[in-house]
């Protein structure tokens, strides 16, 4: 188990924004604290997070969940994505950022910063999967992240 202050660079090109269709069957979690310190998780696909580079994250979220509000009145997370072979758990201070007005899937954006990440590998096995899912209508779905992704390099 190794920590550091940046996400790997192999985490960095798969959270890059491209290549949608190969990686539409992942997800990855989001964990954040509720009002009364409860933990919440919520599932989030590569089409609502961005690595703008190792240290910088942006995250779109749908508007008015648990998760958004834990977002915005504490500013912190763990995302967990599994990739590579390795759980890779990175801690997030978070930022909202403005409204888009023209936006097409309007979303709660926020900017995250990296604060540090702990890559948990096994030495006697690979991660060969976290959770999975099928999309029921590929297309719709595929170009609706491809928006989102754009709107979060706004």
């Amino acid at each position: 188990m190794t920590e550091q202050a940046a996400i790997t660079e192999g985490l960095c090109q798969w959270l890059d924004g491209s290549d949608l269709e190969s990686k539409q069957y992942e997800a990855m979690l989001l964990l954040s604290v509720t009002e009364d310190g409860w933990p919440n998780t919520a599932m989030l696909s590569v089409g609502e997070v961005l690595a703008l580079d190792r240290r910088r994250l942006r995250i779109a979220l749908w508007q008015g969940t648990v998760t958004t509000g834990n977002l915005l009145r504490s500013g912190q997370a763990t995302l967990v994505a599994i990739h590579a072979g390795a759980a890779h758990y990175v801690r997030l201070r978070l930022q909202a950022l403005p409204d888009l007005p023209d936006a097409r899937h309007p979303r709660q954006r926020f900017d995250a910063e990296v604060v540090a990440v702990r890559e948990d590998i096994a030495k006697y096995a690979d991660i060969t999967s976290a959770i999975r899912f099928q999309l029921h209508e590929p297309d719709q779905a595929l170009e609706r992240w491809k928006e989102t992704l754009e709107e979060l390099r706004k």
